[in-house]
């Protein structure tokens, strides 16, 4: 079963996508991919940040660490420093842990994913590979010259040995 090469990954050009449903499929993908890299940002450099996002719908999308509205608060009065209270770090941490389960769900399911879609593509491969041995069940218009040829000379020969059997039993029927 030798599997065709892949081109692999694409450049793309970028610009506005004209197909909506393709550009919701793709805004949901990048948006997704670039909050997870804002929460690699904050989880590696101990970083503030705020995202803000509009869909092509119209739908309001955020990530915030530690709140979208606290980095809006902190920008709008232009203090450059977050109070440092023990209150603060204690919601962080919290945050922190629940960051980072959620982030292992995510790496799991994405995984679980991953192998699924494989599942499907090697049912997909088992599927054609048994219409290949069997061409007789395939649409009649999906056969080739050489396939329908074979395919009416055993229906011939069906009707002939269907034909002998029926007169076999007439036979038989009317000696009784």
């Amino acid at each position: 079963m030798a599997k065709k090469p892949s081109l692999g990954r694409q450049k793309i050009a970028i610009s506005k996508i004209p197909k909506k449903n393709h550009l919701q499929v793709t805004f949901s993908k990048r948006r997704s991919g670039l909050f997870k890299k804002a929460s690699e940002l904050c989880t590696l450099c101990g970083v503030d940040i705020g995202i803000i996002v509009f869909s092509p719908a119209s739908k309001v999308f955020s990530f915030g660490h530690p709140e979208v509205e606290f980095i809006i608060e902190r920008f709008l009065a232009q203090d450059p420093a977050p109070p440092d209270s023990g209150e603060c770090r204690l919601i962080e941490a919290h945050r922190n842990a629940n960051l980072r389960d959620l982030n292992g769900i995510l790496t799991q399911v994405l995984e679980e994913l991953e192998a699924e879609r494989k599942r499907g593509e090697a049912l997909d491969e088992m599927r054609r590979e048994s219409q290949r041995q069997c061409w007789w069940e395939a649409p009649i218009d999906e056969l080739g010259l050489c396939e329908l040829e074979q395919l009416g000379g055993s229906m011939e020969e069906l009707k002939k040995n269907v034909m002998r059997w029926i007169n076999e039993l007439m036979k038989s029927e009317n000696s009784s």
